[in-house]
């Protein structure tokens, strides 16, 4: 009887292997095509509208003077509009305020680096599309589906994808020009305009830092 029941786990358990190997690699087939498509778009929604790259590089700013505070990376996330940035994680805004105003005031010190942050979104989604883009030009040319082309898709993208998403920060998502930027507040929820995603894993809530400029600018 003992043995029976054993014999009925291994089974159990080789079929849950056998059809995670069948279904996995369509799957990810389904998962790199929308990511080949979305992730541009989203680049693009960045690269087109300046008010949102220089909240972007606050956003990072303010992310690393929070970690410089704590010594340590933190499991936060953040997203930057039109109008300011979103911070979620933390639960005191006296501090979010003060790390964006500090943040803010280096920026303009001209210290470009605290506008990069290798956690960024824009390096997870870039990390995801190269992994998609290899698998889908490997299953092209050979036509076969195998999870040691997915496992050898991911393992390329993570060498790549922080080198390439440090880059895109640099030269495309972000922008140190911030001398006309003012904090105006923070608000205890997202209030902002024209929501922008990043294929983030965006904790909803937290606090809106609202940003106006001295002068009119044009996205």
């Amino acid at each position: 009887m003992v043995f029976i029941f054993f014999y009925l786990i291994i089974m159990a358990v080789l079929f849950f292997f056998a059809i995670t190997l069948i279904f996995i690699p369509y799957g990810f087939t389904m998962y790199s095509l929308v990511t080949l498509f979305t992730v541009p778009q989203q680049i693009i929604n960045i690269v087109s509208s300046k008010n949102i790259r220089r909240n972007h590089a606050l956003e990072h700013a303010t992310v690393n003077v929070l970690e410089k505070y704590a010594g340590r990376s933190l499991p936060i996330s953040g997203i930057a509009q039109e109008n300011g940035f979103i911070i979620s994680g933390l639960q005191d805004p006296d501090l979010i305020i003060d790390a964006a105003q500090e943040g803010l005031h280096l920026l303009k010190q001209g210290d470009c680096r605290l506008a990069i942050h290798r956690k960024c979104g824009t390096s997870i989604a870039i990390a995801n599309f190269v992994a998609a883009a290899i698998f889908l030009l490997i299953l092209i040319f050979t036509g076969h589906f195998s999870i040691l082309t997915i496992i050898f898709a991911l393992l390329l993208a993570n060498v790549l994808g922080p080198y390439l998403g440090e880059f895109s920060q640099k030269y495309f998502t972000t922008s140190c020009d911030v001398k006309e930027i003012e904090i105006e507040g923070i608000e205890p929820e997202f209030k902002g305009e024209g929501s922008y995603h990043l294929l983030l894993n965006h904790i909803p809530g937290g606090y809106f830092i609202r940003t106006s400029y001295s002068k009119l600018i044009n996205g």
